[in-house]
């Protein structure tokens, strides 16, 4: 048995010789390495903290102290020494664990995360409530109370609600650690003077000659704590490592190193000092991002969060391939965009690689800009690009986009300036789970005057889109598509139409002489599965099926014919149930005085949808083939009673109707 398979709690991982840690730290590489290779997840964030994950459980009792995660990408050497390692094997799916922390999983997990920056002010909150009920640790008063330490990568820090919480860090009268993962390395390379800071201190005699100097110095400090004496009475030579001029002192956090953080003796005894100490402290610890995989250490940003890879017979690691991605073709949009018009600039937050955006980076270094882990920042400076004339998209994650709503609003839609968001990976996002899905954009965004909202169906009109957005200039505008292939199922030997304000496209549909049964409308890139829906029941010649295109505005005069001539709407999107484009269809009708009783909604329901395939999610959702029949087959019998009610001589046969299951309809 492996020293991995012994661990049921962190209380068996305290039973393991310190000498043997390393030996343990290998097996946890070698269980995530060989996951993530089959299931694909986040391998480089998670190699490069093995060592520093063993050496918390080590050190604290996390059944009791606190451990909060910033972002939770590297969160799976905890989960492994938390109980897990038996259902590694399902990572990312509904069988086995989440990729990022997830308290139905474990007591150890506190907060789902997914987002950047909020580890600290969630740490403050627990600490400060820990203190009002009296269990807290207290130095020779309370030695069993709770600490709290919050774990943070060196880019996330540099996000404003990380700032937030630093500054009422300070602020605290009590134990409070902070440990400050350093690997030099966000998604991408990071950005900004805080990270031109970290390099400054790496690159510094201050960690080249740090395990030399500071053991040095401590080992013979007599008496009293470590790391206290050493503060108050120790001389420059031990200043190299408590880092009195560090950035952090100026919030109020006593500052400890930077210390190697794949050295385990080190750390442990750096830790066991940093428990028990009484104010605020920021542990300052560089590890090395995909450390133990050579081609993880040596790409870490391809190695972030790769899909499912091999190495191949001569030694490289090789990703499987897939189909054309939405990503890629936005990427190659762009560049194509930006070469036609020397107006447009863009602008990614952390994210040159997963929105595409990094060859426009390298081809146009002027007009693109990688801002580090800050939407709200990235979309205020592209608003005061638009005010000096340019043509601004910002690529980003849907779910990202909500860190900066209140920016869209405040600093572009009430200014009535043009600036375009290209929102990748809106809808269900697959094995990230409901920390990443973009399920609200359109909800949020339907809010703001003037806005247009748009979404892509294929490659064609994810180029046709962006065109269109580059030439609206009345305020904000809007793409989404998933993460997902683009489909070439509706690509012909035309060129796609381009794109007009408020209109949608007829796909296929019975002939211009017949009215359809019903009528589906599709917002986005289900409309494969809806054909293949409309396939299964050989209704062709029955159903109009049409690219939406616009969430604001919809196409109220398609509304009004349809519903004027009594034939069942059945929206489809890949966007939550609340607000989307099925409530703005809704909300178009109740605006004409239509009868809207014939509209059935397809869309993710109001609940949380957890980590899976994505077409998983899709069944589980009612967004399928099977559960878009199932709508059909409904509409098809509203239909038919019509026809016997008006016009019973002509009336057809009234089909069966079979619900999907998991198939969520919502009818006015």
């Amino acid at each position: 048995m492996t020293l991995l398979e012994t661990i049921q709690s962190p209380a068996d991982l305290k039973r393991i010789p310190v000498d043997r840690l390393p030996e343990l730290a290998k097996e946890i590489r070698d269980a995530i390495c060989e996951q993530v290779s089959v299931s694909g997840g986040h391998l480089a964030p998670n190699l490069g903290v093995v060592e520093l994950t063993i050496a918390l459980h080590y050190v604290f009792d996390f059944a009791s102290d606190r451990l909060l995660f910033d972002v939770g990408h590297q969160c799976y050497p905890h989960k492994l020494l938390t109980g897990r390692l038996g259902k590694l094997a399902g990572l990312r799916t509904s069988d086995g664990i989440s990729g990022f922390p997830e308290p139905n999983e474990s007591p150890y997990d506190l907060f789902r995360v997914g987002h950047a920056g909020t580890a600290i002010s969630t740490a403050v909150g627990m600490a400060r409530g820990d203190t009002l009920q009296g269990e807290s640790f207290e130095p020779g008063k309370k030695q069993d109370g709770r600490r709290v330490v919050s774990f943070v990568g060196d880019a996330s820090i540099v996000n404003g609600v990380a700032m937030e919480g630093l500054n009422n860090a300070g602020t605290l009268d009590r134990q409070f650690l902070v440990v400050l993962n350093d690997n030099g390395m966000s998604i991408a390379k990071p950005q900004g003077a805080v990270a031109r800071y970290f390099d400054r201190m790496r690159l510094s005699h201050t960690y080249t000659g740090l395990k030399r100097s500071a053991k040095h110095v401590l080992e013979h400090i007599p008496g009293g704590s470590l790391i206290e004496e050493a503060y108050h009475r120790a001389g420059d030579a031990t200043k190299v490592w408590i880092n009195e001029g560090s950035w952090f002192e100026h919030f109020g956090l006593m500052t400890v190193g930077p210390v190697d953080g794949h050295d385990i003796p080190t750390l442990i005894e750096v830790l066991s000092e940093a428990r028990d100490f009484d104010r605020p402290m920021l542990l300052h610890v560089k590890t090395i991002k995909g450390k133990g995989f050579d081609y993880a250490e040596g790409d870490a940003t391809c190695f972030h969060s790769p899909s499912p890879f091999k190495v191949n017979s001569e030694g490289v690691a090789a990703m499987r391939a897939g189909g054309r991605s939405f990503t890629k073709a936005f990427s190659d949009s762009m560049l194509d965009l930006m070469a036609r018009d020397e107006k447009v600039v863009a602008a990614t937050a952390a994210m040159p690689d997963g929105t595409g955006l990094t060859g426009a980076l390298e081809r146009y270094p002027n007009r693109v800009w990688d801002t580090g882990i800050c939407e709200s920042h990235a979309l205020d400076m592209l608003a005061g690009m638009s005010k000096t004339g340019f043509k601004p998209f910002f690529a980003v994650y849907s779910t990202f986009l909500q860190r900066a709503f209140d920016q869209a609003f405040q600093e572009v839609a009430l200014q009535g300036l043009p600036l375009r968001l290209c929102l990748d990976r809106a809808g269900l996002v697959g094995g990230d789970g409901a920390v990443h899905h973009g399920f609200c954009d359109v909800a949020l965004l339907r809010t703001l005057p003037d806005a247009v909202i748009t979404a892509a169906l294929d490659e064609p009109s994810l180029n046709a889109a962006l065109g269109f957005m580059n030439n609206y200039e009345d305020g904000l505008s809007a793409v989404r598509y998933p993460r997902d292939t683009v489909s070439e199922r509706f690509v012909t030997d035309s060129a796609c139409p381009a794109f007009e304000l408020g209109k949608a496209r007829l796909l296929s549909g019975p002939a211009a002489d017949q009215s359809p049964d019903a009528a589906v409308l599709v917002f986005g890139a289900l409309a494969d599965q809806a054909m293949d829906a409309i396939e299964s029941l050989d209704a062709i010649d029955r159903v109009a099926l049409y690219d939406a295109r616009f969430a604001k505005p919809v196409d109220e005069e398609l509304i009004k014919a349809l519903l004027g001539a009594g034939t069942p709407i059945i929206t489809i999107e890949d966007h939550g149930i609340t607000g989307g484009f099925g409530a703005a269809v809704l909300e178009a009708a109740a605006t004409m005085h239509l009868d809207a009783s014939r509209v059935t909604r397809l869309a993710i329901p109001d609940q949380w949808i957890m980590q899976d395939s994505r077409p998983d999610q899709l069944a589980l959702a009612g967004l399928d083939a099977p559960a878009i029949a199932a709508a059909l087959r409904e509409a098809f019998s509203q239909a038919s009673a019509t026809e016997i009610e008006t016009k019973p001589e002509t009336a057809r046969i009234k089909v069966a109707v079979t619900p999907g299951a998991g198939l969520l309809r919502d009818q006015a």
